[in-house]
């Protein structure tokens, strides 16, 4: 029996994930996740690939707020209902979104901590942002602020036998898993179509290459050599994606408006 055993969101791209016991599906992945970024002056995406410190920034979504903690600062708090700031065009890898600027105070804050010029932006959810129609399965998908997919879908039994491949095994934090499941076996993410649940159907649509950010301690946002990338390019490189991958890319198919909750029952249906 398949189980839903971890849920996760990551309201600033790049940035710490919260685990969630429970949460609100959309058509863009998990509500609030990837809703902002951030981005050079001239709007160009940011991600830990290029600034490793966005690991030790913590977004916390409460009370109507999306609160922001970080290593010497004093928190920053955003009202989730202020949408008011001048609309600007970003860009994640190529594509070009419509975004609203988070304001003055939110990029002087993360100006401060990241010791460079940034702003801080919000998706404007006015606006979508489609996935790529070649990995799309036929699916008009859409997501946020994401390298490209709304959610990641990866098994506890994979990143088991992983850790039992390295020398040191390593937290599930290096691998920004949107869902975790339990009850299969390694790599069965690979050969499954879709996850559903009630009315509820999530969409496996693209193997996840992975980057640099695997390498990188998540708790003081430091690269800790080469693993795991050197260990998983000697058994998960795919030539036609021309990387290591490790976990699935998915899209929400239906149930968007529908909750998911850790422990709930999982039904897979396979390729």
């Amino acid at each position: 029996m398949l189980t839903l055993a971890g849920l996760f969101v990551y309201p600033i791209k790049s940035c710490r994930g919260t685990a969630l016991s429970r949460g609100l599906l959309t058509r863009s992945g998990m509500l609030h996740d990837r809703e902002w970024m951030v981005v050079t002056p001239a709007g160009r995406f940011l991600t830990q690939r290029e600034v490793p410190k966005l690991a030790l920034v913590s977004p916390q979504l409460r009370d109507g707020t999306l609160a922001l903690d970080a290593p010497r600062m004093e928190p920053l708090t955003l009202s989730l209902e202020d949408r008011s700031g001048e609309r600007r065009r970003v860009v994640v890898w190529r594509d070009s979104c419509q975004a609203i600027d988070a304001g003055d105070g939110a990029a002087a804050w993360c100006s401060a901590f990241l010791e460079r010029e940034v702003r801080l932006v919000r998706f404007d959810e006015s606006r979508r942002r489609p996935t790529d129609p070649d990995w799309s399965a036929g699916l008009d998908g859409e997501t946020r602020f994401t390298d490209g997919f709304p959610l990641l879908v990866l098994s506890q039994a994979s990143l088991d036998d992983l850790n039992a491949r390295l020398p040191h095994p390593l937290p599930l934090d290096r691998f920004r898993t949107s869902l975790l499941i339990d009850g299969c076996d390694a790599y069965a993410e690979d050969r499954m179509a879709a996850l559903e649940a009630g009315d509820i159907r999530i969409r496996i649509v693209k193997p996840c290459a992975r980057c640099v950010i695997t390498t990188t301690d998540q708790s003081t946002a430091e690269r800790d050599g080469e693993e795991p990338l050197r260990t998983l390019r000697t058994y998960r490189w795919d030539p036609e994606l021309r990387g290591v991958v490790f976990a699935q890319n998915a899209l929400v198919e239906s149930g968007a408006g529908l909750e998911l909750s850790v422990g709930m029952t999982l039904e897979a249906t396979w390729k």
